[in-house]
């Protein structure tokens, strides 16, 4: 051979480099087909290598049919390899796109796909994520250790598409008891996050040019699933009282709804416009989906009954998350669906990755049964009560009448609305310029925006660095004239 095989520390194991090396100099005609190629021991000698590794180089590429080996003579390239295509130069194939991937494609230019900051901020008021400094880490390692440890074999097979029944069961009862939910265990799918339950409700349910009704403002990932699914969708009004059924375009068959702390807005869905929605459904035969994205965390009160636990003729499915109130990398979430529709949900999940991880699930029934759950969210509730407290104290401080507060009374984030016609992006880049991250709401529009606004999540920032961030943004919302309307930067944001 007239070429070297360099051996690198840190590559690999060596026989894979070896093999690697060889395999493509006969791809690319360095070692020609019939050539013989050194017995064992001598690459082995020329390479200061072990012959072992080199025999495991030399399996590997007469397993898949690089070299073949004669008896008593060696071991050479084959001669049955076309080489033609990897001697051409070409370019990347154009392959056709269904339209469903069309529609994919176009949307990746404008979903938000979770990043950072290129330079972090100090003060960055960054929203829909949960202080995860305050989660029982050490706790939660041991439960899935042990979890892991006793868990019999069997039970590291596929597990059902449903999710985990303990898991199913614990679910179940928190939601009955904290949400007001009514279900059976059997009506609880796990998913992976929220936003798979979205995508299986628009394979299952949704037709292209279905007509969709969604929240305006509303969240980002629910609009990409089904606008990407081929619906058409309508934008619905949302004013302090949460969306208006009234306005729900003729015809909808579904509408999507955060009742519990409207995304963005924070608006909460009232008790009359509740009963509208539910209401409509019933007259028009369509379907409600409840997206309770952060309805643990409610301030000032008892949290509000969910739009589930209204509904008569099973025509709300009702989602919930771990992503916020546990952390955002268990990628756990739960779809309860009505009865007429859990066969229906479960095929959809198999189909798709047949079960959510079994360890997880188990870990996650053992944490919320054995109140460990309920404990870390009381003491979530106390922190973001004392954080936004100290925020909405210091903005109606700093910032006073120059701007109007709203979804103070639930989630980890509140969105503030300038009396002034202001730029949003100028805004964000003199507050970025100040060291602190603020978040435009323009992004979240289906349609034409109506009024500026911007997002400050708090649950990451402690009371002394939110009082502040915020006074940095002192004059900030004072725009003089050259401070016009126009789109602003988006923020992504998990679910």
């Amino acid at each position: 051979m007239d070429f070297v095989i360099p051996i690198l520390r840190d590559s690999g194991p060596i026989f894979r480099q070896i093999y690697a090396a060889l395999r493509d100099a006969v791809l690319a005609g360095k070692l020609p087909q019939g050539e013989r190629l050194p017995s064992t021991r001598e690459l082995a000698e020329h390479l200061h290598v072990s012959r072992t590794v080199v025999l495991l180089a030399y399996d590997q590429l007469l397993a898949e049919g690089y070299v073949s080996g004669r008896r008593g003579s060696g071991t050479f390239v084959a001669g049955d390899l076309n080489l033609t295509m990897m001697k051409e130069h070409t370019v990347s194939a154009q392959i056709r796109l269904s339209r469903y991937g069309r529609r994919a494609a176009d949307a990746s230019s404008h979903i938000s796909f979770p990043q950072r900051r290129e330079r972090p901020l100090r003060y960055d008021f960054a929203y829909g994520r949960s202080n995860i400094d305050l989660f029982p880490f050490e706790a939660w390692r041991r439960m899935l250790l042990r979890t892991a440890r006793k868990a019999p074999v069997r039970e590291l097979d596929y597990g059902a598409a449903a999710g985990s029944p303990e898991l199913q069961e614990a679910i179940a009862s928190h939601v009955k008891r904290s949400r007001g939910v009514v279900c059976d265990p059997s009506q609880v799918l796990i998913v992976n996050g929220s936003q798979q339950a979205l995508d299986l409700i628009a394979r299952v349910l949704v037709e292209p040019n279905d007509v969709i009704g969604l929240e305006e403002p509303g969240y980002q990932g629910t609009r990409e699933v089904f606008r990407v699914a081929g619906a058409r969708l309508h934008g619905i009004p949302v004013d302090h009282d949460g969306i208006v059924p009234e306005k729900i375009t003729p015809g909808a068959r579904m509408v999507l709804v955060t009742p519990s702390h409207q995304f963005p807005t924070g608006a909460v869905l009232s008790l009359s416009r509740r009963l509208a929605l539910l209401d409509w459904a019933k007259r028009k035969r369509a379907v409600i989906v409840e997206d309770d994205y952060d309805g643990e965390f409610r301030y000032g009160g008892q949290a509000l009954e969910s739009l589930q636990g209204l509904d008569r003729e099973g025509r709300v499915i009702y989602i919930g998350t771990f992503s916020r109130t546990v952390f955002p990398s268990l990628r756990i979430g739960y779809m309860i669906a009505p009865v007429t529709l859990v066969s229906a949900f479960t095929a959809a999940k198999w189909l798709c990755d047949r079960h959510t991880s079994m360890l997880e699930q188990q870990t996650l029934s053992e944490f919320i049964a054995g109140g460990m759950y309920e404990r870390y969210l009381r003491r979530v509730r106390r922190s973001n009560t004392a954080r936004r407290d100290a925020l909405l104290e210091s903005i109606d401080t700093v910032l006073g009448n120059d701007v109007e507060v709203t979804g103070q009374g639930a989630g980890a984030h509140v969105v503030l609305w300038p009396r002034a016609d202001v730029n949003e992006r100028i805004v964000i880049e003199r507050a970025e310029g100040c060291g602190v991250g603020i978040y435009g709401l323009s992004g979240y529009y289906l349609g034409k925006r109506t009024r500026p606004g911007i997002i400050l999540g708090y649950a990451r920032l402690s009371e002394s660095e939110i009082r502040e961030g915020i006074r940095r943004l002192h004059a900030i919302f004072r725009p003089d004239g050259t401070m016009r309307r126009s789109r602003s930067s988006r923020k992504p944001i998990t679910r």
